[in-house]
């Protein structure tokens, strides 16, 4: 199986009527811009991961539940993630910044799913899982060449992008280092037209 990764950022616009809610996100900096094109260095970051059997879409689901979960309050200090707005409560605890992106990607069994967490937070810091099918690691920092593009979450749309960001990078001389990642910035129901995606390859540094 190639390697494939999704990355599924949760913030942007919250319904038609526009209010905005920022969430942080992995930090970065950009080293190089030719249009829709990017080169960005990006931070490190800690993350909660599962690894998911299925085809991409069910892992998909079912990894964002499972992560979602222990975000909400399923850990051992009941700590909970705010994520959208309005606010809800969830078990009384350490109310943890929500992050982003969400990252999916092929593994051996299946594919690994992770949620960002705060960049407050440290291994030692934040809560353990109830889950056992949770794991907290860090990932290096990394350079990676993007393209941001609109429109539908579909494979169609994904692979006509990542044929054109894979012919700028030849163009320019840039060899990837690693698979494909694919990131959306809006929640589901942000109309497609609204939408953000991006398309995120690993390259040398």
């Amino acid at each position: 199986m190639g390697r494939f990764i999704a990355i599924v950022v949760i913030g942007g616009l919250l319904g038609m009527a526009g209010d905005a809610v920022a969430y942080e996100r992995r930090a970065y900096a950009v080293t190089e811009k030719d249009r829709a094109f990017e080169i960005r260095d990006y931070a490190p970051a800690i993350v909660a991961e599962t690894i998911i059997e299925g085809d991409f879409e069910e892992a998909g689901n079912k990894g964002f539940r499972i992560l979602f979960a222990y975000i909400s309050g399923e850990n051992e200090k009941n700590e909970s993630i705010e994520m959208l707005s309005p606010a809800t409560q969830e078990p009384e605890g350490e109310k943890i910044a929500m992050t982003a992106p969400v990252t999916q990607e092929t593994a051996e069994t299946g594919y690994r799913f992770t949620f960002m967490m705060p960049s407050s937070k440290s291994l030692e810091t934040l809560p353990n899982p109830l889950d056992q099918r949770i794991r907290l690691s860090e990932e290096p920092a990394q350079r990676y060449a993007t393209v941001t593009y609109s429109g539908f979450w579909s494979q169609r749309n994904y692979e006509r992008h990542l044929g054109k960001l894979r012919a700028w990078m030849s163009k320019k001389g840039i060899a990837p280092s690693g698979g494909a990642v694919w990131a959306r910035y809006d929640p589901p129901f942000m109309p497609w037209f609204w939408r953000t995606n991006e398309i995120l390859i690993p390259v040398a540094n």
